[in-house]
């Protein structure tokens, strides 16, 4: 999972970015860069870190121009210390192309080996953001009839790449001497928008991630990019779109709204904050239901995502909401943490449980989800030795029994407490006296409230459903093995497990 920006400016652009990446540091705390363009000079500056420890001074001053895009990530597969996979990329024919991207590419080694084979293009990393602009360089180069270069030919270079690119992706690049661009995959999984700011001078427009990026630098959000759809904005600062898909559809990653995407954020017309409040509601009807329901004292969040779900869930109820639990906020995410142990280890670094609110207590305790279970196994006997008597648990979204392979680091089954187990033997691996998770149906109905233009989701972690529709059993298999570190060998035709080898363990890292 990643947060890109992209911006065309009156003015320096190297703070601007800065500052939009800051607001979207929740998207990504491994690593972050930002290039920027002056006339037809690329300058751009990366590393592994927060942005705070990636960008100094110096960097900075290193980043002129009025016109640049920008990225943080969270690698979701693979090594996380690899600097040379931090974004954005660069290629530099036709017209040099800089790139960042948000999601995953399903097709990543069948692409990477059409780039060696037929385009005669070198992939230098393992990561499918590289893969991903050495496809869009090959458009425009084909799409391109001379030197010069105008938005109807980049949309006719994003058509073509839409129908070879699968796989979820939401990208911003810019095209030397030309401008920013910024487009979507056709399914929409992964969100973008844009926004702009009135000037003396002209129209400014910022693309982004999520809305937030826009409202805290100065953008009035415009809209959502649309499945399918590109927008190029030239460096005068003229703006254009076009949908660039044959046949798109709106399928936004659920998984936004129940946990990454920071709840002052607008996606796809939805606000977060009210769909997590809606989810809480949805939650408190099951547990309502439960016969142990009366017991319950007092409701307390897992912070942070989940205190809308559970304010919302006490509210409902007519239950005391207390904060129990004191959040360390120098510490990373723990589910996307390369490692079990360092993950397990974390928890206790990031979460801080107060006696006070849980001595002589039965406390129903509120998570946005349960993926792994090291933070919530860690939780429950975090509230045990602070005096709880029983410690329920609910969870705002439904069981984690699939991985994930849009963007998010669930790729292997056998690391998610809910695959192959029933609710009840994952209340025993947590340690719960009772275990309630939301429904599926009750997610979306969440969401589609807001919003009844949304009648379709990704939701394939929780159902198996992949959206693309090109997931297949062997593929979950591949990703496995090549996270396990292990090769590909399941074919009898060695000349094809060779090709699986060379082309087969691209890192998704959007």
């Amino acid at each position: 999972m990643c947060g890109i920006l992209g911006v065309v400016s009156r003015t320096p652009v190297n703070q601007l970015l800065y500052d939009g990446l800051l607001l979207m540091q929740h998207r990504g705390q491994d690593a972050a860069g930002i290039a920027t363009a002056q006339s037809k000079t690329f300058n751009m500056h990366k590393g592994n870190g927060m942005v705070r420890d990636v960008f100094r001074t110096r960097n900075m001053r290193s980043l002129p121009g009025n016109s640049g895009i920008a990225h943080v990530r969270y690698p979701t597969a693979g090594s996380a210390s690899n600097s040379e996979e931090a974004q954005p990329f660069y290629v530099n024919a036709p017209f040099g192309i800089t790139l960042a991207h948000n999601g995953n590419l399903t097709n990543s080694a069948e692409l990477t080996e059409q780039m060696f084979l037929r385009d005669r293009r070198h992939i230098n990393t393992d990561s499918d953001s590289e893969v991903l602009l050495n496809v869009l360089a090959n458009e425009l180069q084909s799409a391109a009839s001379g030197v010069s270069l105008d938005a109807a030919t980049v949309f006719r270079a994003v058509s073509a790449l839409h129908q070879r690119v699968r796989g979820a992706y939401a990208v911003v690049a810019e095209i030397a001497g030309y401008g920013v661009l910024g487009f979507r995959d056709p399914h929409g999984i992964r969100p973008l928008c844009y926004g702009v700011a009135e000037t003396e001078a002209g129209p400014e427009y910022m693309i982004a991630s999520e809305s937030v990026a826009l409202e805290g630098t100065g953008f009035r959000m415009v809209r959502d990019v649309q499945p399918g759809e590109a927008v190029f904005i030239d460096l005068d600062g003229n703006f254009q779109s076009r949908q660039c898909a044959d046949s798109a559809s709106l399928n936004p990653c659920i998984f936004e709204y129940v946990y990454f995407a920071r709840p002052d954020s607008l996606i796809d017309g939805v606000s977060v904050y009210d769909a997590r409040l809606r989810m809480g509601e949805y939650l408190a009807e099951t547990i309502a239901r439960q016969p142990w329901a009366g017991e319950i004292d007092v409701v307390m969040p897992i912070p942070e995502t989940s205190r809308p779900s559970a304010m919302q869930l006490a509210m409902k109820l007519g239950l005391s909401y207390r904060e129990g639990f004191f959040k360390n906020h120098y510490v990373g995410r723990t589910f996307i943490m390369p490692g079990q142990a360092v993950r397990k280890r974390s928890v206790r670094q990031k979460l801080n449980a107060m006696s006070i609110e849980f001595k002589g207590r039965n406390v129903l305790l509120v998570d946005d989800s349960i993926v792994r279970g090291t933070t919530s196994r860690e939780i429950i006997q975090m509230a045990r030795e602070s005096g709880a008597k029983k410690v329920f648990f609910a969870s705002a979204a439904p069981p984690v029994r699939f991985p994930n392979v849009y963007g998010i680091d669930m790729p292997t089954r056998s690391e998610l407490i809910a695959h192959g187990r029933s609710d009840e033997e994952i209340r025993i691996a947590l340690g719960a006296d009772a275990l309630v998770y939301q429904d599926v149906e009750s997610m979306k109905r969440a969401v589609t409230e807001l919003n009844p233009r949304l009648t379709s989701f990704d939701t394939s972690c929780f159902d198996g459903r992949y959206i693309t529709g090109d997931v297949t059993p062997e593929y979950l298999e591949r990703i496995e093995q090549a996270r396990l570190g292990k090769p590909d060998l399941s074919d009898d035709d060695a000349p094809r497990a060779q090709m699986n080898l060379l082309f087969g363990a691209v890192h998704r890292d959007g």
